[in-house]
């Protein structure tokens, strides 16, 4: 049977029309704007409306809606029927597989973002200025180049497991056969399956806090640094004294931007585990509730609790930045 394009092109054609015609609006709509008399306070006005318009059109669209939709979602029931009020949020904290699932969520906030901050912090310290910096920076940043699910399949290979008397493709298990022990279930066993899923993230993220630390590192003035060693400063000193005050800041954004990555995890526990063997975490029960178990109800009171759980640290990273901008 002969493979018809046109009843494709069919179903995309209207998204394709309303793409197009949104573009030749916007572009119209700013190339009027441009050419507008740049005197008179009304005009001002009228340009910074029509420039934010689209932005504040789009992002009501995308996000605001949504997320009143979303909220408004968590107190119904699974079909999206009846109101049921808090029993969504009540079952997310006295059911026990989602306890278990909140206690993993917990972990990997936990070890995430401080050990990759630290991981990150000790690379960028011991390669500055080293010989071959640039290779070894290379190398660890290289894993942040690898998606997380290309990441999480080449770990499951490390993790593989067969039985004992078989050959073992995983990396680990090899080596536990090497040494006279036996194969170890890693991603089937819990709680530990956690923490090896967790080894990965950190794999991937210390390479982002190498990068954003060696460059606060290399801002340091260099009177600040030839005057604490004139003081006489050992390395130890040096690090606590001068160093850690001065980049501050940089940690903080760093620790903060993993934090938020950690809590949206998805790809790494999806694809190891798929959530079983107790190790499933706030964003994936999230899909499973909504679109596995069908429960609309339960799926958006987790979207929710994920969004109450970010917000904060968005508000903090936020005012951080401000003061930033108002001290220079």
């Amino acid at each position: 049977m002969d493979y018809d394009f046109s009843e494709d092109v069919a179903k995309i054609w209207p998204a394709l029309t309303f793409m197009a015609g949104f573009v030749v609006i916007v572009g119209a709509l700013l190339f009027v704007l441009d050419i507008l008399p740049r005197w008179g306070r009304g005009k001002e006005r009228l340009q910074m409306a029509g420039f934010l318009g689209p932005a504040l059109i789009l992002l009501g669209v995308g996000l605001v809606y949504p997320l009143f939709r979303t909220v408004y979602q968590s107190f119904l029931d699974a079909s999206s029927d009846s109101f049921i009020g808090f029993e969504n949020y009540s079952w997310i904290f006295t059911n026990d597989d989602t306890l278990i699932m909140l206690r993993n969520t917990l972990l990997w906030v936990v070890f995430v973002p401080s050990l990759a901050t630290g991981f990150g912090l000790l690379y960028a310290v011991l390669v500055d200025k080293a010989r071959g910096e640039g290779i070894a920076k290379s190398l660890i940043f290289m894993p942040m180049a690898i998606s997380l699910v290309g990441a999480s399949i080449i770990w499951k290979f490390i993790y593989a497991y067969r039985d004992p008397g078989v050959e073992q493709i995983g990396l680990l298990n090899q080596i536990l056969v090497w040494f006279g022990g036996e194969p170890k279930q890693f991603l089937s066993t819990a709680p530990g399956n956690t923490f090896y899923m967790i080894a990965i993230l950190i794999w991937i993220q210390a390479g982002f806090a190498m990068v954003i630390l060696s460059a606060a590192i290399k801002a340091i003035p260099s009177e600040i640094v030839e005057a604490a060693r004139l003081d006489g400063a050992n390395p130890w000193q040096m690090f606590w004294r001068v160093t850690m005050p001065s980049i501050r800041p940089a940690v903080i954004v760093v620790t903060v931007t993993i934090t938020i990555a950690t809590l949206k995890v998805f790809d790494i526990v999806r694809t190891m585990t798929g959530g079983q063997f107790r190790s499933s975490v706030l964003a994936v029960e999230m899909y499973n509730q909504a679109f596995r178990s069908y429960d609309a109800g339960k799926g958006s009171a987790l979207a929710v609790l994920l969004f109450v759980l970010v917000l904060p640290i968005v508000v903090y990273q936020a005012r951080q930045l401000r003061q930033r901008t108002e001290t220079r």
